[in-house]
């Protein structure tokens, strides 16, 4: 066994054959539980042969086969930033076991783990060992990944119906496009590692996959190419998602995509790669189905008969909005289905086969072209059906943000600090001014924090790209900064926001001076607390739709005052 390789308290409950609340029984009651080797406070790692060996001791079960001791050899051989990589370097020792690759990459050159990877081969077969240490790397990344999750994936497949070829713009680790069913598979992802995981999942089970590393908006890999359907799961909320570079872009057939709203620059790229009458399921955020600044282009998908559902699938989840690419020379349906799927999202099949059944029971598409052009389901189920229980369903929204704040403990101490400043002159980090718009704008490399003079920051991601005027980028040195730790430390620092004379030094933010690892553990709380800003400006939008709503019912008597406690 490697003496290097640690767990979690996760991994020990899952050998275990227990619950996390075991493990922390057992570090309570007996002194001699193997301690912590590493990680941090609220997640520790334990050495795997102390913790073999004190389960031994004891007689109690802890069953290690090959696929968990190749799953923890692999974590030991570098660090988890690079895990990414060396899972699909052992995707691709499979593919050359099952033939599908002809040499393999000799990179991957531990005797110790070509060893277990051949074992694990022998028992399991390479598809169902591939997929054990993808399972054990989304596991241990929950907190970073965002995956489809697997009941929505199956359902906008089933949704879409069988085809034999699909296309997804920002496919991840090919969730959608193994739900789909579909024996040919077109795909992009902006990451390497992720677009190469994703491959090899396809590949193994006889897919023909044609996977592309790049950003679907940014750098189009099937230009001019459709497919029999497009599933969808795009990023939320882009900042940079390369609004400028792409005016004029063809694909925007149904209007320029505004500034802030890259959703539906996603939604007319998936529309130009369907085949006509095909069709596309794409996941969007709430408020993308009524933001004022989306309204042209909701309008113009409304009129060419291009959205024919959207439904909302919980109370605090995306909703998922179903498209046909337009026939030409085909009269566009004169409604479309707003609904809201509830706790069971079996309804929905339902509700899609009802409506494509009896199209007459849908929403008039005349009656939402209006001044708004809103699609929000529960506002139209507030009009149309039971305005009460549409002011409860806006109202869950609110209920789920609580638990998506990062836990977070009060000290009394207080750390040294630093500058920024003093940090560019240690040559940690490098910073660079877009000081005018006339002038030439620094660009951003993935991993560089881009920041405004607000106190907006945050880490760029996908390809190189010139920052905008007054923005300053920050170039850190991996090993000794943490860059979403930096991006922290620049939003808490509240910089005022500057006049059209003043250039503000960013130089003088302090920044706490803690070791590079526990930088990491700062900055994925950041991420976390910027994700969940994103969150709170999605739902304010949502808020005021709760508040006119309660206004709206309860003058229209369609609305009562509740008693305390009775949910209303």
């Amino acid at each position: 066994m490697d003496d290097d390789a640690t767990v979690s308290a996760a991994d020990i409950a899952r050998l275990a054959g227990v619950g996390r609340a075991a493990v922390s029984n057992w570090r309570r009651r007996y002194p001699d539980f193997p301690p912590p080797v590493g990680g941090t406070a609220s997640s520790p790692l334990f050495g795997l042969s102390a913790v073999a060996g004190w389960f031994r001791a004891r007689g109690k079960k802890f069953e290690l086969s090959a696929g968990e001791r190749a799953w923890q050899r692999l974590r030991a051989l570098g660090d988890d930033l690079d895990l990414a990589e060396r899972v699909s370097r052992a995707g691709a020792f499979f593919a050359f076991q099952a033939g599908i690759f002809e040499t393999f990459d000799s990179l991957l050159d531990d005797p110790e783990l070509l060893t277990l990877l051949s074992e694990m081969t022998h028992r399991a077969g390479p598809l169902e060992s591939f997929e054990l240490l993808c399972r054990r790397y989304f596991e241990a990344h929950s907190r970073r990944l965002s995956a489809t999750p697997e009941p929505v994936a199956e359902l906008m497949a089933r949704l879409a119906g069988p085809v034999s070829a699909i296309l997804d713009p920002a496919c991840g680790f090919g969730a959608l496009a193994l739900a789909s069913g579909a024996k040919t598979v077109l795909g992009q992802d902006s990451d390497p590692m992720t677009a190469s995981i994703a491959t090899l999942r396809l590949r193994l089970r006889g897919i023909e996959a044609e996977v592309y590393a790049v950003d679907a908006l940014r750098e189009d890999a099937f230009a001019g190419r459709t497919a029999e359907a497009v599933l969808c799961d795009p990023p939320f909320n882009e900042r940079a998602w390369g609004h400028d570079e792409l005016v004029g872009d063809a694909r925007w057939e149904y209007g320029l995509p505004p500034r802030g709203e890259p959703e539906l620059a996603w939604v007319q790229h998936c529309l130009a790669h369907v085949e006509p009458g095909g069709p596309v399921a794409i996941l969007m955020p709430g408020a993308a189905a009524g933001r004022r600044s989306g309204k042209r282009i909701r309008g113009n998908l409304l009129r060419a008969g291009a959205v024919r559902a959207v439904v909302t699938l919980t109370s605090v989840g995306p909703d998922l909005w179903l498209l046909r690419r337009p026939v030409p020379g085909q009269r566009p349906p004169s409604t479309v289905l707003l609904a809201e799927a509830g706790a069971d999202l079996s309804t929905v099949d339902e509700l899609w086969r009802e409506f494509r059944e009896h199209p007459e029971s849908g929403v008039r598409i005349i009656d939402l072209l209006d001044d708004d052009v809103d699609l929000t389901p529960a506002r139209r189920r507030g009009r149309d059906e039971d305005l009460g229980q549409a002011f409860q369903a806006v109202r869950g929204r609110f209920a789920g943000l609580a638990p998506q704040l990062p836990p977070l403990e009060a000290v009394d101490t207080e750390p040294a600090f630093t500058t920024i400043g003093e940090l560019v002159k240690a040559g940690v980090l490098e910073v660079r001014h877009a000081a005018r718009a006339d002038a030439e704008h620094p660009s951003a490399e993935a991993g560089d924090v881009v920041a405004s003079v607000t106190g907006i920051a945050y880490v760029h991601s996908g390809p190189s790209e010139p920052v905008g005027a007054g923005l300053t980028v920050y170039r850190v040195d991996p090993d000794r900064l943490d860059a979403d730790f930096l991006a922290g430390c620049l939003r808490a620092a509240d910089l005022p926001a500057a006049s059209a004379s003043t250039r503000i030094d960013g130089r003088r933010v302090r920044v706490p001076l803690v070791a590079i690892d526990v930088q990491r553990e700062y900055g994925e709380v950041f991420r976390r607390l910027a994700e969940f800003d994103a969150v709170l400006r999605e739902t304010a939008e949502t808020g005021r739709e709760l508040v006119r709503l309660g206004f709206a019912g309860l003058v229209e008597g369609r609305l009562t005052p509740g008693r305390q406690g009775n949910g209303c």
